[in-house]
């Protein structure tokens, strides 16, 4: 929902600006492409996938073991992140192994989950913080992990 302080109280177009960042956006068919991937990004089951993925080759049995989800589901979820390119498949007589497709892949999903972490931190503290300051108002020690 919008707010007064999320819009200008001015209308005033810097042409100049407007005409440089249009130039440097990326094109309508790279967008679509952009698109696609992160909303394949958008379903856990793929994200996790995506992370067994990260430590190594994989068949689709030992992937759904791993996951603890159908070989099925597992199927069908990789068909979809084959089709977009994310992953790849490797065909060993008659076992099919699959990987990352490539190691921009691996650097999406480390810098994605990065961000997610750091997001993270600043609440993570705040709510330890309370609840260690609840601690000691109540007299209790507090045990931490911290070393």
């Amino acid at each position: 929902m919008f707010t007064h302080d999320d819009v200008c109280d001015l209308v005033q177009i810097d042409l100049a600006r407007v005409r440089t960042i249009r130039a440097a956006l990326v094109a309508p068919e790279a967008v679509t492409g952009l698109a696609d991937t992160f909303r394949a990004l958008g379903d856990p089951t793929r994200v996790r996938i995506l992370d067994a993925l990260s430590h190594g080759e994989l068949c689709v049995c030992d992937l759904a073991a791993v996951l603890r989800l159908s070989q099925s589901a597992v199927s069908h979820q990789l068909r979809l992140l084959r089709g977009l390119r994310l992953v790849r498949a490797r065909r060993d007589g008659r076992v099919v192994f699959y990987s990352l497709d490539d190691q921009h892949i691996m650097a999406l999903f480390r810098q994605t989950l990065q961000h997610v972490e750091e997001l993270r931190e600043p609440f993570d503290s705040r709510a330890s913080a309370g609840a260690d300051a609840r601690s000691l108002r109540a007299g209790r020690t507090l045990r931490t992990g911290r070393k």
